[in-house]
């Protein structure tokens, strides 16, 4: 039985994942290396609390529950000490991601899962930094977590049958859909989504269409409830960069990055994190809603 859960790291993903966890009825730890992260998720947390009330998703006592199940800690091995589960949401480098698996592996229960939330890196190659890798799983969740029905859930080699079962439990508590894939270089919505996202890159470069234009096309002409720039700017064009370079390396050619979208990002143009991705954020208003 899950009752407690860790979060590691605090970024968009991180506190989108605690909030529902605290939400589901789990006490959940979040934790983060840098306090003003800390703080921003925090602060995010309770608008989204504040903003679920406004529009009749949680009562009030069921926000102040939910609220006081959460909490904020910047020790990792100090925070697993008691975890049934951790759910790991640092960037997607093998190796940040190595240094956090090791550490929770040595401070963490035998008894704790441990899940990572890659959008398409191997829970293989992750479960093997452990002890443990028959308890060692995907979650892959998407953005914005607390808005978003899915969880995608991926088994690794090793991953045992009774991981997966507890894993689809903990997400159907947090109030998503699941679906249950085996592990093989993107899974299944990563590698759809880097091919959409990347051949919007490409047309904009050829000079097909305008931003605007071809998300427009997009969502209209194919009911995408987003455009793929609109979806790249708000997934981050650095996170978008890294998924291709590694399905370009794991999968061949036809994943090979759009030289307009690296340009943006050595540009520093990442998206809405930064203010300006393919559109402007800076100005009130907005170009990607035409």
């Amino acid at each position: 039985m899950v009752r407690r859960i860790v979060v590691v790291g605090s970024g968009v993903m991180g506190r989108g994942i605690a909030y529902v966890s605290a939400v589901g009825g789990f006490e959940t730890i979040l934790v983060d290396v840098k306090g003003e992260q800390l703080e921003s998720a925090k602060q995010e947390i309770t608008e989204i609390f504040v903003q679920a009330v406004s529009r009749g998703k949680l009562t009030e006592a069921e926000r102040q529950e939910s609220e006081a199940r959460l909490r904020y800690f910047l020790d990792l091995a100090e925070a697993v000490r008691e975890a049934d589960l951790v759910i790991e949401a640092v960037p997607e480098k093998l190796e940040v991601k190595k240094q956090v698996f090791e550490t929770i592996d040595k401070h963490a229960p035998a008894s704790c899962y441990f899940a990572t939330n890659t959008s398409t890196m191997s829970p293989t190659e992750i479960g093997s930094f452990t002890k443990r890798p028959e308890k060692v799983i995907a979650m892959h969740f998407f953005n914005p977590v607390h808005k978003m029905k899915l969880v995608e859930i991926i088994r690794g080699l090793e991953t045992s049958e009774e991981t997966v079962q507890v894993i689809q439990h903990v997400a159907e508590r947090m109030g998503k859909e699941t679906v249950i894939v085996n592990e093989f270089p993107g899974f299944v919505t990563s590698r759809i989504s880097a091919l959409i996202g990347n051949e919007a890159f490409y047309m904009l470069q050829e000079g097909v269409g305008t931003p605007e234009q071809i998300d427009k096309a997009i969502k209209l002409g194919l009911n995408f409830p987003m455009g793929p720039f609109e979806l790249a700017d708000l997934v981050g064009l650095d996170t978008r960069l890294n998924n291709l370079k590694y399905l370009h390396e794991k999968l061949g050619e036809k994943y090979r990055p759009a030289p307009l979208l690296e340009q943006y990002v050595k540009a520093g143009r990442l998206g809405r994190k930064t203010g300006k991705g393919v559109y402007d954020y800076t100005k009130q208003e907005n170009k990607g809603d035409e």
